[in-house]
């Protein structure tokens, strides 16, 4: 490597963006997962069960293909229709509408039932961020990335990065909330994105990036396949010009 001179600048800083992170509510289709540890053997069996593969778990939807390594939407529980999950021997919770840290709450409140103060273990959170990339991706498809925070330059890295023919300032992302579905233009060039509250992807969101005029038109991703697709279509015309003349 070959010495930079004295007043060379290695990076140039840009301006720091705080994060705008929102607090989340779980939503009907959202995986969580809920580990229920006790000082009793008999009941850690019972909150254990989750993990055998009974289809009580699976009832509350999500559907479709299964990721790889997706554990959670195997052994977690999944926010059924009316906004429940089941959890054995504690019997049904309402989860929509709350956040985690509310749900964990709400779970040791039944575990009390059953076991002294202080004698137990719970943790709730989100059984990974479950999205969907389609259009002018390299690999589109539905994914799964098993992190608490997932931003969108990793959703679209995860989906194989975009295009050469993506419109990077036109992406459209559909973000779910209890009353209805709504949909936003993000740009990626824009450095207030980093700021944004669509920075941070939520479980369930969509992503969908728009063709450029080019891939509208059907041309080529390189010169040479726009070069031939124009030369085969020259000699077509010549050739039907001859034909008529």
């Amino acid at each position: 490597m070959q010495d930079l001179p004295d007043n060379a600048q290695v990076a140039i800083a840009g301006q720091l963006a705080e994060y705008q992170v929102e607090e989340y509510y779980l939503q009907i289709n959202d995986v969580v997962d809920v580990s229920i540890r006790t000082t009793s053997p008999e009941l850690n069996q019972i909150f254990l069960a989750q993990a055998a593969g009974t289809d009580w778990r699976m009832m509350g939807g999500g559907g479709g293909m299964m990721e790889g390594g997706d554990i959670f939407f195997l052994n977690g529980f999944t926010i059924d229709e009316n906004g429940m999950i089941e959890i054995p021997l504690i019997g049904e919770l309402q989860l929509v509408g709350l956040t985690t840290k509310q749900a964990k709450e709400l779970v040791e409140e039944q575990v009390k039932r059953y076991v002294a103060e202080d004698d137990y273990f719970v943790r709730v959170r989100l059984g990974g961020i479950r999205y969907a990339a389609l259009g002018e991706f390299a690999r589109p498809g539905k994914f799964t990335i098993l992190q608490n925070r997932v931003t969108i330059f990793e959703a679209i890295a995860n989906a194989g990065d975009l295009t050469p023919l993506a419109k990077r300032e036109q992406i459209n992302l559909v973000r779910q909330y209890p009353e209805g579905s709504k949909t936003y233009k993000i740009n990626l060039t824009n450095s207030d994105l980093l700021s944004s509250e669509f920075y941070f992807l939520r479980p369930n969101d969509m992503l969908y990036a728009e063709p450029l005029k080019a891939r509208e038109l059907g041309t080529g991703f390189t010169f040479i396949e726009t070069f031939s697709l124009a030369i085969s279509t020259l000699s077509a015309v010549l050739l039907v010009m001859s034909a008529i003349n």
